[in-house]
């Protein structure tokens, strides 16, 4: 499809290829943007997974078990209180 009618003009490496039922990439600066803000988008939702990683690890609990005991006694259960008791195991 890229490359055809269909997709002809957009960059074939760019995940969007030619789907774009709504019609975003009729302006060129517009799509470009638009372009840019996925990309930023998709590097934040990864170091937010990274961020549920270590926070497993630390604690040895899933987030939202953290989550539950956090609300429980937010005093508590923070980062910094866990800080002070990681020892590597």
């Amino acid at each position: 499809v890229n490359g055809g009618p269909a997709g002809e003009g957009l960059d074939p490496l760019y995940p969007g290829e030619a789907f774009d039922p709504l019609g975003l990439a009729d302006d060129p600066d517009t799509f470009a943007e638009l372009k840019v803000k996925e990309i930023k988008n998709g590097r934040l939702a990864m170091f937010a997974c990274l961020g549920f990683f270590v926070q497993a690890i630390v604690t040895g609990k899933g987030p939202i078990e953290n989550l539950t005991d956090h609300l429980a006694n937010p005093a508590e259960n923070n980062a910094f209180a866990y800080a002070t008791k990681f020892t590597p195991q």
